[in-house]
């Protein structure tokens, strides 16, 4: 009997084995029927694939400016974060050696759990290896991981769902904050795991695209919650709760959740290493280095904000010169005051200034003018303003200390014998002396307004164009964009050039650049520049590692003709492209040579 159990087993076990595998599919394919039936997003639901929605005609459009292979490629590149950090030196107070050990110790430490090798056993902090980029420092991140959300059919994770500018955030190293939560399933308390999923802008019934969710919405995990399938694919990562639901709709601000394990691992440089560092991208590096600023020189950052350029250039010329950085809004350009301060760099000039209205012609000078910041600024500003500004604060100043004498004395009535004032008014009052002057008339609060500048007042100008940003990532939404308003920002563009233009001296440098994919606002740009002013010329770039430009033209179906580069102009810019092994945001570099105006 043994011999024959022995005889039996090799043909009997694949019996066994076969009927076993056959019953486990069966119940397998019954099981995803089953869930087939109440889940028609599949299986797959639980994982980050997205996919960037385009207008069919801007698709179109650049479909035929890549190929479409290509700008599927690129497409896809854009819903990624860059796999690295990119960081910049502050060379005027530390060195990249430096810098690199104190960050290694730093993460070393951290809670993030970065790994500080990769897999082929070396460092994951590293010096750049680009002449004359060494004090840039690269740390490598990872991803895409595979999340395991371990759940069961019948008992999906609890969920957060955020908005996708939150998770854009997410996604480049953030963790999720109160403002970016847009709807929580029901019952979530502190300390729970849930998983992070995107609220997407969804195309309406006019044309038109929105969230359509009421904030504080409550999700069941089931096909009926809002944007069910919509979600599908859209999941960032798990975390624990440190906020109940409750919580999370009740508070301003404070972290909502906190994402341990993320689809893409990238440390967070919030508050590290302040006024030694900066978290830059590597396109706009290379932006100020093909400017190539020299000691003494004066410059013109003209869309400064938010500063990142401006610090940059600054640091080249070793902080000697001048560098005047304007921009129209004034926050912003307190901002760069800030980043300036922060970093020690003392031949920064702050300015208000629109880049529209940037040229003062001669003529149009008043004879009652003075310079805002400095006698040699050369930023013109009327004294009629300046004697405006001075009133303001005077009042400011004596209605503070009416204010305190009002306070003291308990009186209701102006010390100099005015009218009784209102209680709203003694309010407002007792407000001024709790919280201070108003920031224009605080110190170092204020930013100078200036009514733009000669021509010919710079050796150097860096046009860093407001653009659509079609070349950030990760992006995860880009339907808003029509093939008109991407022809406008190019219009827009052209205009700031052509106050660029006249600001440069002859024989400067005027330096154009973007952060979008878009051939409207690059490529065309420079073929209006090259074809309007023909003492512009292509200069080379160095340090040069982006690629060629786009060589052509394109028709529209409304028969409007685009005109790109001519042969032999490509090579003499440099066009980032998020598809490409550099793994960088979309971004584009012109350098101007500017000859004899004659």
């Amino acid at each position: 009997m043994k011999k024959a159990r022995v005889l039996l087993k090799p043909s009997f076990l694949p019996c066994i084995t076969r009927a076993t595998t056959f019953f486990s599919s069966v119940s397998q394919k019954s099981s995803l029927s089953r869930q087939m039936e109440t889940d028609p997003c599949g299986l797959e639901r639980y994982c980050y694939d997205p996919v960037l929605q385009w207008d069919p005609q801007v698709e179109e459009y650049f479909s035929k400016a890549y190929g479409p292979d290509h700008f599927a490629r690129i497409s896809k590149a854009l819903t990624r974060p860059s796999s690295y950090s990119c960081i910049r030196v502050n060379t005027v107070k530390t060195t990249s050696d430096a810098v690199i050990e104190k960050l290694t110790k730093i993460l070393k430490d951290s809670e993030d759990g970065l790994k500080l090798a990769k897999s082929d056993g070396s460092s994951a902090i590293s010096k750049c290896q680009i002449p004359g980029l060494e004090y840039v420092v690269f740390v490598n991140g990872s991803g895409p991981h595979r999340i395991e959300y371990d759940f069961g059919l019948e008992n999906p994770p609890k969920e957060v769902l955020v908005s996708r500018k939150c998770a854009e955030a997410v996604l480049r190293g953030a963790q999720v904050y109160v403002p970016g939560v847009l709807a929580c399933t029901a019952h979530v308390e502190v300390g729970d795991a849930v998983a992070v999923c995107v609220a997407m802008e969804q195309p309406g019934d006019e044309g038109d695209w929105s969230v359509n969710m009421t904030r504080g919405t409550t999700l069941q995990g089931l096909p009926t919650d809002p944007f069910y399938c919509e979600r599908s694919g859209l999941y960032i990562g798990m975390g624990t709760a440190m906020l109940s639901r409750a919580g999370m709709f009740r508070v301003s601000h404070g972290v909502a959740v906190d994402l341990s394990n993320r689809v893409f691992r990238l440390p967070s440089f919030h508050s590290v290493l302040e006024g030694e560092i900066f978290l830059q991208n590597l396109p706009s590096i290379v932006a100020a280095h093909a400017l190539d600023p020299q000691k003494g020189e004066r410059i013109l950052d003209m869309c400064a904000a938010p500063g990142g350029k401006t610090t940059a250039i600054a640091i080249l010329m070793k902080d000697e010169g001048e560098i005047v950085a304007a921009d129209r809004s004034h926050n912003k350009v307190l901002d760069v005051q800030k980043l300036s301060a922060e970093m020690g760099l003392t031949c920064i000039t702050t300015c208000k200034l629109d880049a529209l209205k940037s040229v003062c012609l001669p003529n149009t000078l008043n004879d009652l003018t003075t310079p805002v910041n400095g006698e040699n600024s050369g930023s013109i500003t009327s004294r009629s303003e300046l004697s405006s500004n001075e009133e303001m604060a005077s009042a400011a100043s004596k209605g503070s200390e009416a204010d305190k004498l009002c306070e003291e004395n308990g009186s209701t009535e102006q010390p100099n014998g005015g009218d009784n004032v209102s209680q709203a008014d003694m309010r407002k009052n007792k407000g001024r002396l709790r919280n201070g002057r108003g920031r224009t008339q605080s110190q170092g609060g204020r930013a100078g307004k200036s009514k733009g500048f000669p021509p010919n007042s710079f050796d150097r100008v860096l046009l860093d164009a407001p653009c659509s940003a079609l070349g950030l990532r990760p992006r995860l939404f880009a339907g808003l964009e029509t093939v008109i308003s991407l022809r406008n920002h190019g219009r827009y563009q052209r205009k700031m050039f052509d106050q660029a233009v006249q600001l440069v001296r002859v024989g400067g440098i005027l330096v154009y650049s973007t952060c979008t994919i878009n051939p409207s606002e690059n490529e065309a740009v420079v073929r209006y520049a090259l074809d309007k002013y023909k003492f512009l010329s292509l200069a080379p770039q160095h340090p040069r590692i982006g690629g060629p430009g786009l060589v052509g033209r394109c028709e529209f179906p409304d028969g409007y003709v685009e005109e790109w580069l001519k042969p032999g102009e490509e090579e003499m810019v440099q066009k980032f492209d998020p598809s490409s092994e550099l793994d960088t945001i979309g971004f584009f570099i012109a350098k101007f040579s500017v000859g004899s105006k004659d």
